[in-house]
């Protein structure tokens, strides 16, 4: 039985390998590691962005339910600097949804053999846990600054949630500089 040919390493092995080539995938090496760390990474961070998003949301409906009232015959217009303030912080939640679905989106090195021709992918993919750090730095550094925080406090708020949003921005920008460097 142990000379049967399901039990020659050496073959199996060639097969083996001949078969993880053609796949196109190793799960032995660090490159596939990492590529699903990246993955992995910025699962988390767009959690993070949905949460941030959700508690502005919630907020958002505080603050409408608060400071927009159903009209009257004493108050048929709303307050104009009301509106405002409530229209912002929409464009706040609409902003953190449309980066959690950038960063859910962004590409990671493929796997083939030109890319490993022209560009070292271990190397590439490490850097892009470096920049995947700061992106988790910067979700949970915006997913804590609106955490439980009302309406009024994210209108008067607004200029550094919005700076937190440009980084947010650069930061893929950076990622994506990584993956298809000018040439």
């Amino acid at each position: 039985m142990a000379t049967s040919a399901f039990y020659d390493l050496g073959p199996l092995e060639e097969i083996a390998v001949n078969l993880f080539h053609g796949w196109g995938y190793n799960f032995y090496r660090k490159e596939n590691q990492l590529r699903a760390d990246d993955q992995l990474v910025r699962g988390k961070v767009g959690a993070l962005l949905g949460s941030a998003r959700k508690s502005v949301e919630m907020a958002q409906s505080d603050y409408r339910r608060e400071f927009l009232p159903p009209p009257t015959r004493e108050k048929p217009v709303p307050d104009a600097a009301a509106v405002a303030g409530a229209q912002a912080i929409e464009r706040l939640s609409k902003s953190i949804g449309a980066l959690q679905g950038l960063i859910t989106a962004q590409p990671v090195p493929e796997n083939d053999r030109m890319t490993q021709r022209y560009r070292q992918e271990a190397e590439t993919l490490a850097q892009l846990i470096s920049s995947d750090q700061k992106l988790v730095g910067q979700a949970e550094l915006l997913r804590t600054m609106v955490d439980q925080k009302s309406g009024k406090w994210l209108v008067e708020n607004m200029s550094a949630l919005q700076e937190g949003i440009a980084a947010i921005n650069e930061t893929l920008r950076t990622r994506q500089m990584l993956l298809f460097p000018a040439t």
